[in-house]
């Protein structure tokens, strides 16, 4: 008997795959490695929900390397599916809060991924 939950499919939102694929190697490996974690179930130790969206429906992966951070964004909120939201670099050097800019593309893209989810294209 295989008791395994379902692997989840993955849906890259926007320019989320490009985005991710121009961070250094280790830090893409590193952060398609959380998101295969969040595929089968589980949330990786550097996964954090993201305040600002009502709740653990948001996800951020966050990894510093080399003295700059990296951010990777994800939902499960629909179909048992991830969405990607976004994949960026945090250029900001004071506070660990995520930039205004970034948090309106991930709203946006969060819109964009309830539409996908319910079968329209955005």
């Amino acid at each position: 008997m295989n008791d395994a939950l379902p692997f989840k499919h993955v849906v890259w939102v926007g320019s989320s795959r490009k985005d991710l694929r121009e961070f250094p190697e280790a830090v893409e490996d590193h952060m398609g490695y959380a998101l295969y974690v969040a595929q089968q179930g589980g949330k990786h130790r550097d996964a954090k929900t993201l305040t600002g969206f009502g709740g653990a429906g948001v996800v951020e992966i966050v990894k510093d390397y080399r003295g700059d951070t990296f951010r990777a964004v994800y939902t499960l909120r629909y179909q048992g599916t991830v969405y990607v939201l976004h994949a960026f670099q945090k250029k900001s050097k004071t506070g660990r809060e995520t930039p205004r800019r970034d948090m309106d593309l991930i709203k946006q893209r969060l819109r964009e991924a309830e539409q996908i989810a319910k079968g329209e294209r955005p």
